[in-house]
């Protein structure tokens, strides 16, 4: 058996290693690094698949949802609704902004925004909602865009770990995750469902102005060379990262579906585990399994070391929540208990999840999950 990764990058490459090494070479061969054909030819193709107007790219999926945040002119003090149970970035960026995070608790089967605790959280404070697609589904966008439009807030997708998901209207139309609210973002990470081999990130925005707007704060705030309008970022997408996502956008929709298949069969191993509840599936969204997430009825913390024990690698996404961190202590408002995020990252572990996955691989990490459960 192969070794068991978290991701395996290395067996992705080497199925497309031609179509990358080329792309790469092209690059180094026109020898233009920053803001070269393959940046425009990538954002290009991202905008077709998504169905929206305008990707501006940027270096990372941190100062995506910082500069969409900038473009908001949002004031000191002013308030910004998001999760707790989210990787920190999405919160991080609020704090360097000055401005106020709003923490409101997650649903404890699909992990995404609880929209009661939402509409408790909105004040004539409240400036920008920040939901989060964890771990590769849709948080219930057509609801948040009800409360949203209703009190006039604008609503900035964090889609870091769901890019090519699908959300489901109620009318029977769709589209994809990070193109619903006014701004989506999301982050080219390596181990993300469509990452590069670096650094990047991009903005999704169907909204002509806002595009402008992004496009001038991720280069020093200026549209003309030299003449700058506003105060700005140094955040761009370089032309090697460009021209691998380009080789990889095409196989998003393969990769996805290999990582499906993978969660059915684990679905399949713990469905009736009396110790184990398996990722729900939201009624409005599919799942692209960037992560796949259990909740674990008894030692997590000695399930993971028998796993590593085993070979097999496992993360605990997250230990602990953005509220509790030492850097928000008194830093933020927080909407009720929120119950559920604590009650959360004392239960979850993700196991392996990636493109590369064999029958062999899974059938060893389920048994392995199970075998702990018989002692």
């Amino acid at each position: 058996m192969r070794k068991i990764e978290m991701v395996d990058l290395k067996s992705q490459y080497q199925k497309i290693k031609p179509e990358v090494d080329a792309a790469i070479a092209d690059v180094i061969t026109n020898a233009q690094f920053i803001q070269g054909p393959a940046v425009k030819n990538f954002c290009t193709a991202l905008e077709n698949y998504l169905n929206v107007k305008h990707v501006i790219p940027c270096a990372n999926g941190t100062d995506a949802l910082q500069m969409a945040l900038m473009a908001l002119n949002l004031q000191p003090g002013d308030e910004v609704i998001s999760t707790s149970f989210t990787y920190f970035a999405t919160v991080e960026v609020i704090a360097l902004l000055k401005l106020n995070a709003v923490f409101v608790d997650v649903y404890p089967d699909t992990f995404t925004m609880n929209i009661e605790e939402l509409e408790k959280a909105i004040t004539p404070k409240t400036k920008a909602i920040v939901p989060v697609h964890l771990y590769g589904q849709c948080a219930n966008m057509e609801a948040i865009m009800a409360l949203a439009n209703k009190h006039n807030i604008p609503v900035i997708e964090d889609t870091a770990q769901a890019i090519g998901a699908d959300y489901f209207f109620r009318n029977g139309t769709s589209a994809k995750a990070g193109t619903i609210g006014l701004m989506g973002c999301t982050s080219f990470f390596p181990s993300k469902n469509l990452g590069g081999y670096g650094d990047g990130g991009a903005m999704f925005t169907n909204d002509d102005e806002l595009a402008s707007n992004l496009r001038m704060i991720a280069n020093h705030g200026q549209s003309v060379r030299y003449y700058h309008d506003m105060i700005g970022c140094n955040s761009r997408l370089d032309s090697l990262q460009a021209a691998v996502l380009a080789v990889k956008l095409p196989h998003l929709d393969e990769y996805i579906t290999s990582r499906q298949k993978a969660a059915i069969y684990y679905d399949n191993a713990f469905a009736k585990h009396p110790n184990i509840t398996i990722p729900a599936r939201a009624i409005w969204s599919n799942h692209v399994f960037h992560q796949y997430t259990l909740q674990i009825e008894g030692d997590r913390n000695g399930l993971q070391k028998h796993l590593e024990l085993k070979g097999i690698p496992s993360m605990l996404y997250y230990p602990v929540p953005c509220h509790r961190q030492k850097s928000f202590e008194g830093k933020s408002r927080i909407v009720g208990d929120l119950k559920v995020t604590n009650w959360l990252t004392d239960r979850v572990i993700s196991l392996p999840m990636h493109t590369e996955l064999d029958e062999e691989q899974l059938q060893f990490i389920s048994s392995s999950v199970i075998e702990f459960f018989k002692k």
